[in-house]
């Protein structure tokens, strides 16, 4: 009888029904890029990562995987536009179905946040733009972006449906497009970025028509009940804000409901940069009201805020990265209310196979030493 009034206790780790997936609780696994997929081809080590933190009904995202070689701005990330990767990816698929897991691939163009040494040819990135990014405090080198013409664009959205079809063909449960943190679809919503004087540019809805003419043509090709989309309206990642997030969020919650997609997955207003939380008045509530579909949030969670966002009813569902890495046990870890391991963020970049990176212990590791 105790352990099930515990398990009342925790909203995180209660059943949750997304679309056609019968989810056993509430935490999931972030998109996560580690740059160790070699040649942009997802390697063998991935398939444990992925598989230890696997539970049973348990929603996973992958890392964000280019969909053509245009779209990489970072090394060793993966890809998913050519046979060779979506064969790669199949174990690793396979890993997190064989133990029940339910397993979605975030499909990803960096825009102009890439250099000309990842472009084919050697040539410039694409984005909406031609503004550059001013240097780096990091020293990563970012080249000055080639203006996408109009007519070019259709095909930036058709790879993004091809990534779409080869994420199916690879085993995957579904997509996410990656539509936040100052890549290229976040390129295009922005006002900060956007200055285009066609039909991409200008109007609120006039720079959302590329997001939404992705989410359109990818819901097409796989179902729209596979489909999910990550934003972050309020955040200004590679100089990408934007003047007025709250109505950039919302517009963009209200129509992605005529595409009746399987869900919404948002990065918390406090999270303006990366890794830090700021105080702010700003809420993703009215976008929550909006959305008809699953609603996922992402952002400095702990188990607490997790559990408070759950039972307020302020999210179905809530993403965690840091945490997730350091913990592969992570739901067993909230629902036991179990101490946690320290992530090292020194090693979250690195290509080791297996520091920082699948050699995090489990709860039963941990207590029998």
């Amino acid at each position: 009888m105790g352990e099930k009034q515990n398990l009342q206790e925790v909203p995180l780790i209660t059943p949750y029904k997304m679309g056609n997936f019968q989810l056993s609780h509430r935490v999931v696994l972030a998109p996560l890029t580690r740059m160790k997929s070699y040649g942009n081809v997802p390697q063998p080590h991935a398939i444990l990562y992925y598989s230890q933190r696997t539970t049973k009904s348990g929603l996973l995202i992958t890392e964000a995987t280019a969909i053509s070689d245009t779209a990489i701005g970072y090394p060793d990330v993966p890809g998913i536009w050519k046979k060779e990767q979506v064969e790669a990816w199949k174990p690793i698929v396979d890993g997190v179905h064989a133990k029940g897991g339910i397993f979605v691939c975030q499909i990803w163009h960096t825009g102009r946040v890439s250099n000309t040494g990842f472009q084919p040819n050697g040539q410039a990135p694409i984005s909406c733009t031609d503004k550059p990014i001013s240097p780096s405090q990091d020293g990563s080198h970012h080249s000055p972006p080639r203006r996408l013409s109009t007519e070019e664009i259709p095909q930036i959205v058709n790879d993004f449906r091809l990534a779409a079809k080869n994420a199916m063909e690879a085993g995957f449960d579904g997509v996410e497009i990656h539509g936040a943190h100052g890549y290229l679809i976040d390129q295009f919503l922005k006002d900060q970025v956007n200055d285009r004087k066609d039909e991409y540019g200008g109007s609120l809805e006039n720079r959302c028509r590329f997001a939404l003419g992705v989410v359109e043509a990818v819901s097409e090709e796989i179902g729209a009940d596979r489909v999910g989309i990550r934003l972050s309206p309020f955040a200004d990642y590679m100089e990408s804000g934007d003047s007025n997030p709250e109505a950039l969020g919302l517009y963009m919650a209200e129509s992605l409901n005529k595409f009746g997609i399987l869900y919404l997955h948002v990065v918390e207003p406090r999270m303006k940069t990366l890794g830090e939380k700021f105080k702010c008045s700003e809420s993703l509530v009215p976008m929550r009201k909006a959305f008809n579909g699953t609603f996922i949030v992402a952002g400095g969670y702990d188990r607490e805020d997790g559990n408070n966002a759950v039972a307020e009813n302020h999210a179905d569902l809530v993403v965690y990265g840091r945490l997730f890495l350091a913990n592969p046990d992570l739901p067993k870890r909230f629902e036991l209310d179990a101490p946690l391991n320290k992530y090292d963020r020194n090693t979250f970049y690195s290509s080791d196979p297996v520091v920082g990176y699948t050699d995090y212990p489990f709860l039963d590791e941990t207590s029998s030493t």
